[in-house]
Protein backbone atom coordinates (compact mmCIF):
# COMPACT_ATOMS: atom_id res chain seq x y z
CA UNK A 1 0.00 0.00 0.00
CA UNK A 2 3.25 2.45 0.77
CA UNK A 3 4.61 1.38 -2.39
CA UNK A 4 1.09 2.25 -3.88
CA UNK A 5 1.24 5.76 -2.83
CA UNK A 6 4.18 6.65 -3.30
CA UNK A 7 3.64 5.74 -6.91
CA UNK A 8 0.78 7.99 -7.00
CA UNK A 9 2.22 10.86 -5.74
CA UNK A 10 5.09 10.98 -7.86
CA UNK A 11 2.75 10.72 -10.89
CA UNK A 12 1.07 13.64 -9.34
CA UNK A 13 4.25 15.39 -9.06
CA UNK A 14 5.03 15.20 -12.26
CA UNK A 15 1.90 15.71 -13.93
CA UNK A 16 1.91 18.82 -12.09
CA UNK A 17 5.47 19.90 -13.07
CA UNK A 18 4.54 19.24 -16.71
CA UNK A 19 1.67 21.55 -16.55
CA UNK A 20 3.50 24.43 -15.25
CA UNK A 21 6.55 23.91 -17.85
CA UNK A 22 3.52 24.11 -20.73
CA UNK A 23 2.12 26.80 -19.14
CA UNK A 24 5.32 28.72 -18.74
CA UNK A 25 6.20 27.83 -22.75
CA UNK A 26 2.95 29.28 -23.62
CA UNK A 27 3.26 32.45 -21.89
CA UNK A 28 6.51 33.13 -23.70
CA UNK A 29 5.99 32.16 -27.21
CA UNK A 30 3.28 34.97 -27.26
CA UNK A 31 5.26 37.60 -25.57
CA UNK A 32 7.08 39.11 -28.75
CA UNK A 33 7.58 43.19 -28.68
CA UNK A 34 9.26 45.39 -31.27
CA UNK A 35 10.53 48.69 -30.07
CA UNK A 36 8.74 51.34 -32.18
CA UNK A 37 9.40 54.90 -32.59
CA UNK A 38 8.23 56.38 -29.12
CA UNK A 39 6.65 53.15 -28.10
CA UNK A 40 6.70 48.82 -28.13
CA UNK A 41 4.72 47.65 -30.94
CA UNK A 42 3.89 43.96 -30.96
CA UNK A 43 3.86 40.98 -33.45
CA UNK A 44 0.40 41.00 -34.28
CA UNK A 45 0.66 44.76 -35.18
CA UNK A 46 3.91 44.08 -37.27
CA UNK A 47 1.44 41.47 -39.04
CA UNK A 48 -2.01 43.88 -39.52
CA UNK A 49 0.42 46.24 -40.99
CA UNK A 50 1.80 43.90 -43.35
CA UNK A 51 5.37 44.89 -42.36
CA UNK A 52 5.49 40.69 -41.35
CA UNK A 53 3.96 37.84 -43.05
CA UNK A 54 2.35 34.91 -41.04
CA UNK A 55 5.42 32.82 -41.72
CA UNK A 56 7.37 35.09 -39.65
CA UNK A 57 4.75 35.61 -37.47
CA UNK A 58 4.60 32.24 -36.89
CA UNK A 59 8.05 31.68 -36.14
CA UNK A 60 8.65 34.63 -33.79
CA UNK A 61 5.32 32.39 -31.69
CA UNK A 62 7.14 29.20 -32.32
CA UNK A 63 10.32 30.64 -30.59
CA UNK A 64 12.32 29.57 -34.19
CA UNK A 65 12.60 33.20 -35.04
CA UNK A 66 14.03 36.13 -32.80
CA UNK A 67 13.02 39.70 -32.87
CA UNK A 68 16.30 40.94 -32.63
CA UNK A 69 16.82 38.89 -35.96
CA UNK A 70 13.39 40.43 -37.16
CA UNK A 71 14.37 43.75 -36.21
CA UNK A 72 17.72 43.94 -38.00
CA UNK A 73 15.86 42.89 -41.22
CA UNK A 74 15.94 46.53 -43.18
CA UNK A 75 12.35 45.85 -44.49
CA UNK A 76 11.58 45.93 -40.98
CA UNK A 77 13.64 48.36 -39.37
CA UNK A 78 12.35 51.15 -41.79
CA UNK A 79 9.37 50.81 -40.33
CA UNK A 80 9.79 50.72 -36.81
CA UNK A 81 12.73 53.02 -36.84
CA UNK A 82 12.65 55.10 -40.12
CA UNK A 83 16.00 55.71 -42.28
CA UNK A 84 17.65 59.14 -41.85
CA UNK A 85 16.86 62.28 -41.86
CA UNK A 86 18.68 65.44 -41.93
CA UNK A 87 20.76 65.12 -38.55
CA UNK A 88 23.01 68.35 -38.84
CA UNK A 89 25.26 70.43 -40.91
CA UNK A 90 28.81 69.75 -41.98
CA UNK A 91 31.28 73.00 -43.37
CA UNK A 92 33.06 71.65 -46.27
CA UNK A 93 36.00 73.41 -45.70
CA UNK A 94 36.43 73.33 -41.72
CA UNK A 95 35.04 69.37 -41.54
CA UNK A 96 33.00 70.64 -38.82
CA UNK A 97 29.65 68.89 -37.72
CA UNK A 98 27.02 70.57 -36.00
CA UNK A 99 23.64 70.24 -35.08
CA UNK A 100 20.61 72.87 -36.80
CA UNK A 101 20.64 75.11 -34.30
CA UNK A 102 24.12 75.53 -33.80
CA UNK A 103 24.29 76.55 -37.28
CA UNK A 104 21.79 78.93 -36.95
CA UNK A 105 23.40 80.45 -33.75
CA UNK A 106 26.66 81.05 -35.77
CA UNK A 107 25.14 82.82 -38.72
CA UNK A 108 25.41 79.75 -41.03
CA UNK A 109 21.86 78.90 -41.36
CA UNK A 110 19.35 81.67 -41.49
CA UNK A 111 16.52 80.92 -38.82
CA UNK A 112 13.49 80.06 -40.90
CA UNK A 113 15.74 77.06 -42.71
CA UNK A 114 16.67 76.02 -39.77
CA UNK A 115 13.35 75.82 -37.88
CA UNK A 116 12.07 73.87 -40.86
CA UNK A 117 14.92 71.41 -40.89
CA UNK A 118 14.14 71.11 -36.93
CA UNK A 119 10.30 70.51 -37.42
CA UNK A 120 11.11 67.71 -40.03
CA UNK A 121 13.19 66.01 -37.37
CA UNK A 122 10.58 66.27 -34.95
CA UNK A 123 7.87 65.04 -37.19
CA UNK A 124 9.91 62.02 -38.60
CA UNK A 125 10.46 60.99 -34.41
CA UNK A 126 13.08 62.87 -32.59
CA UNK A 127 15.54 66.06 -32.77
CA UNK A 128 19.19 64.45 -33.60
CA UNK A 129 22.55 65.77 -31.67
CA UNK A 130 24.79 64.41 -34.72
CA UNK A 131 27.86 65.35 -32.50
CA UNK A 132 26.83 62.79 -30.02
CA UNK A 133 24.80 60.76 -32.26
CA UNK A 134 21.87 60.96 -29.67
CA UNK A 135 18.33 60.88 -30.79
CA UNK A 136 15.60 63.39 -28.07
CA UNK A 137 12.57 64.05 -27.70
CA UNK A 138 11.37 68.32 -28.01
CA UNK A 139 11.13 68.59 -24.59
CA UNK A 140 14.83 66.53 -23.75
CA UNK A 141 16.13 68.55 -27.08
CA UNK A 142 15.47 72.28 -25.16
CA UNK A 143 16.18 70.90 -21.51
CA UNK A 144 19.76 70.08 -22.72
CA UNK A 145 20.12 73.20 -24.68
CA UNK A 146 20.20 71.07 -28.03
CA UNK A 147 17.41 73.59 -29.57
CA UNK A 148 16.37 77.15 -27.88
CA UNK A 149 13.90 77.38 -25.88
CA UNK A 150 12.25 80.24 -28.11
CA UNK A 151 11.74 77.45 -30.51
CA UNK A 152 9.65 74.60 -28.02
CA UNK A 153 6.52 75.36 -29.20
CA UNK A 154 6.79 74.91 -32.91
CA UNK A 155 8.78 72.00 -32.51
CA UNK A 156 6.31 70.22 -30.23
CA UNK A 157 3.85 71.02 -32.51
CA UNK A 158 5.94 69.22 -35.06
CA UNK A 159 6.21 66.69 -32.60
CA UNK A 160 2.49 65.60 -33.21
CA UNK A 161 2.94 64.26 -36.35
CA UNK A 162 4.43 61.77 -34.36
CA UNK A 163 2.91 61.31 -31.22
CA UNK A 164 -1.07 62.39 -32.51
CA UNK A 165 -3.08 64.99 -32.74
CA UNK A 166 -5.76 65.42 -30.46
CA UNK A 167 -9.47 65.06 -32.54
CA UNK A 168 -11.28 68.28 -30.88
CA UNK A 169 -14.87 66.71 -31.74
CA UNK A 170 -13.99 63.38 -30.50
CA UNK A 171 -10.83 63.49 -28.36
CA UNK A 172 -9.37 60.22 -30.48
CA UNK A 173 -6.25 60.45 -31.34
CA UNK A 174 -5.13 61.20 -35.46
CA UNK A 175 -3.12 61.47 -37.60
CA UNK A 176 -0.73 64.07 -39.25
CA UNK A 177 -2.79 63.89 -42.69
CA UNK A 178 -6.49 63.34 -40.70
CA UNK A 179 -5.50 66.45 -38.72
CA UNK A 180 -4.81 67.98 -41.97
CA UNK A 181 -7.99 66.88 -43.59
CA UNK A 182 -9.64 68.46 -40.62
CA UNK A 183 -8.00 71.94 -40.67
CA UNK A 184 -6.44 71.39 -37.46
CA UNK A 185 -2.95 72.51 -39.14
CA UNK A 186 -2.09 74.64 -42.16
CA UNK A 187 -2.06 73.40 -45.35
CA UNK A 188 1.33 73.93 -45.87
CA UNK A 189 2.82 72.90 -43.05
CA UNK A 190 1.30 69.96 -43.06
CA UNK A 191 2.41 68.83 -46.86
CA UNK A 192 5.69 69.68 -45.72
CA UNK A 193 5.74 67.14 -42.50
CA UNK A 194 4.13 65.04 -44.37
CA UNK A 195 6.43 64.76 -46.99
CA UNK A 196 9.63 64.54 -44.94
CA UNK A 197 7.52 61.29 -43.19
CA UNK A 198 7.83 59.62 -46.59
CA UNK A 199 11.09 60.55 -47.35
CA UNK A 200 12.67 58.71 -44.51
CA UNK A 201 10.56 55.66 -44.61
CA UNK A 202 7.00 56.10 -44.72
CA UNK A 203 3.84 57.99 -43.08
CA UNK A 204 3.98 57.03 -39.07
CA UNK A 205 1.04 55.74 -36.89
CA UNK A 206 1.11 57.50 -33.87
CA UNK A 207 -1.32 54.96 -32.42
CA UNK A 208 0.91 52.19 -32.90
CA UNK A 209 4.53 54.27 -33.11
CA UNK A 210 5.69 52.82 -36.36
CA UNK A 211 6.01 53.79 -39.98
CA UNK A 212 3.15 52.24 -42.99
CA UNK A 213 3.52 50.48 -46.43
CA UNK A 214 1.62 52.95 -48.59
CA UNK A 215 -1.52 50.66 -49.11
CA UNK A 216 -2.14 50.21 -45.35
CA UNK A 217 -1.93 53.62 -44.91
CA UNK A 218 -4.51 54.30 -47.58
CA UNK A 219 -6.88 51.47 -45.19
CA UNK A 220 -6.33 53.24 -42.24
CA UNK A 221 -7.28 56.26 -43.81
CA UNK A 222 -3.63 57.99 -42.72
CA UNK A 223 -2.68 59.16 -46.63
CA UNK A 224 -5.08 59.27 -50.08
CA UNK A 225 -5.04 59.67 -53.64
CA UNK A 226 -5.38 63.62 -53.90
CA UNK A 227 -2.45 63.97 -51.42
CA UNK A 228 -0.27 61.15 -53.52
CA UNK A 229 -0.61 63.02 -56.59
CA UNK A 230 0.34 66.34 -54.67
CA UNK A 231 3.50 64.42 -53.33
CA UNK A 232 4.10 62.68 -56.54
CA UNK A 233 4.18 65.73 -58.67
CA UNK A 234 5.58 68.48 -56.60
CA UNK A 235 5.95 72.35 -57.74
CA UNK A 236 7.27 75.17 -55.73
CA UNK A 237 4.40 75.65 -53.41
CA UNK A 238 5.06 71.95 -51.99
CA UNK A 239 8.70 72.38 -52.59
CA UNK A 240 9.09 73.30 -48.97
CA UNK A 241 12.94 72.87 -48.29
CA UNK A 242 15.45 75.20 -49.52
CA UNK A 243 18.80 74.39 -50.47
CA UNK A 244 21.77 76.89 -49.07
CA UNK A 245 24.20 75.72 -51.29
CA UNK A 246 22.32 76.56 -54.91
CA UNK A 247 19.50 78.79 -53.06
CA UNK A 248 16.54 75.91 -55.04
CA UNK A 249 13.59 74.92 -53.28
CA UNK A 250 13.39 71.45 -53.22
CA UNK A 251 11.45 68.53 -51.77
CA UNK A 252 12.73 66.81 -48.63
CA UNK A 253 13.59 63.59 -50.45
CA UNK A 254 15.71 65.88 -53.00
CA UNK A 255 17.34 67.86 -49.91
CA UNK A 256 18.78 64.40 -48.34
CA UNK A 257 20.03 62.92 -51.15
CA UNK A 258 22.27 66.30 -51.49
CA UNK A 259 23.44 65.63 -48.33
CA UNK A 260 26.56 63.24 -47.18
CA UNK A 261 26.77 60.29 -45.24
CA UNK A 262 29.02 61.22 -41.56
CA UNK A 263 31.67 57.96 -41.27
CA UNK A 264 31.43 58.31 -37.59
CA UNK A 265 27.62 57.71 -36.85
CA UNK A 266 26.15 57.01 -40.67
CA UNK A 267 23.95 59.86 -39.66
CA UNK A 268 22.73 62.34 -43.13
CA UNK A 269 24.83 65.96 -42.97
CA UNK A 270 23.74 68.77 -45.18
CA UNK A 271 26.70 69.76 -46.67
CA UNK A 272 27.74 73.22 -46.97
CA UNK A 273 30.10 75.20 -49.11
CA UNK A 274 31.14 78.31 -46.86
Amino acid sequence: LEALTDILLTTIRQQTSTSKTITTITETTVTNTFHGIRKDVSAEELLKSKIIDQTVYEGLRQGTITVDSVSKKGSVQKYLQGTNSIAGVHIQSTKEKMSIYEAKRRGILTPGTALVLLEAQAATGFVIDPVTNRKLSVEEAVAEGLVGRELRDKLLSAERAVTGYTDPYTGNTISLFQALKKDLIVKDHGIRLLEAQIATGGIIDPVNSHRLPVEVAYQRGYFDQEMNQILSDPDDDTKGFFDPNTKENLTYLQLVERGVNDPETGLCLLSLYK
